[in-house]
């Protein structure tokens, strides 16, 4: 054998040994699941909690005052007003496709289904403002 021979068998030994050096020292990197699990658990998006409505002055600005006149922006923040429960939006479906129902197959007139619609464009436009006069009390 040459001594380009040679020298190309040792240079493709010395690389095999590298990649054989460099594969098992990344071996060591992999995490375990519990490490996998707590990685996950850290870059999850944080729950939303959910503060009841409290009755009482409202704040200025909306934002808690401390002592010495600053804002304070680490009080929980509160809803305006509780929300409307699953039942109470199914039974307002089921109101609403039955009225629908009822003037497709005309079983109420024209007239009656306006004056039912123009009836729950009212309560929709007056709930705001005594559910806001309740609030305040």
């Amino acid at each position: 054998m040459t001594k380009n021979g040679i020298r190309r068998i040792a240079t493709f030994n010395r690389t095999a040994l590298i990649c054989a050096a460099a594969a098992m020292a990344l071996a060591g990197c992999n995490l375990t699941a519990e490490q996998k699990a707590a990685a996950a658990a850290k870059r999850a998006a944080p729950t939303a909690v959910v503060m009841p409505a409290t009755k009482g002055d409202a704040v200025e600005g909306g934002l808690a005052k401390s002592p010495d006149g600053y804002p304070n922006f680490g009080a929980p923040l509160t809803a305006a007003n509780v929300q409307m429960s699953d039942e109470q939006a199914a039974e307002l479906q089921h109101q609403l496709t039955a009225l629908a129902a009822r003037r497709k197959a005309g079983t109420i007139s024209e007239a009656e289904y306006q004056a039912k619609a123009a009836e729950m464009r009212r309560l929709a436009a007056e709930h705001g403002a005594d559910t806001l006069s309740e609030i305040s009390k």
